[in-house]
């Protein structure tokens, strides 16, 4: 397997990659859409809304994680989930500044 070539590209860019690739499961989509309308979240609520497995699910918010879209605290023995506002926002932007540049130059 070769080596990536991720130095080559900006920080914005790779940023954005790793939104992108980190999004593109779809459980990790409906992760984010049931916690963005709760409070707080437990995992346990997770596996049942999701219908996925614990352990599963655990790595789904391990990745959501990773790319800070997702805050965490132990709750006893829980971990109890809320989305990262001042990241979600920057990710915002990015994809904004992104989108709003972007030309309309179809042939």
């Amino acid at each position: 397997m070769g080596i990536t070539k991720t130095q080559m590209f900006s920080e914005k860019q790779n940023d954005l990659a790793q939104f992108f690739k980190v999004l593109g499961h779809p459980a990790r989509v409906a992760i984010l859409q049931y916690i963005s309308n709760q409070n707080a979240c437990i995992c346990n609520d997770l596996v049942e809304e999701i219908g996925l497995a614990q352990a599963t699910i655990s790595q789904h918010l391990k990745e959501l994680k990773s790319i800070g879209l997702l805050n965490g605290e132990v709750e006893g023995k829980s971990m109890c989930y809320c989305i990262n506002v001042e990241r979600w926002t920057a990710i915002q932007d990015q994809l904004n500044s992104f989108f709003n540049t972007t030309k309309s130059n179809c042939c």
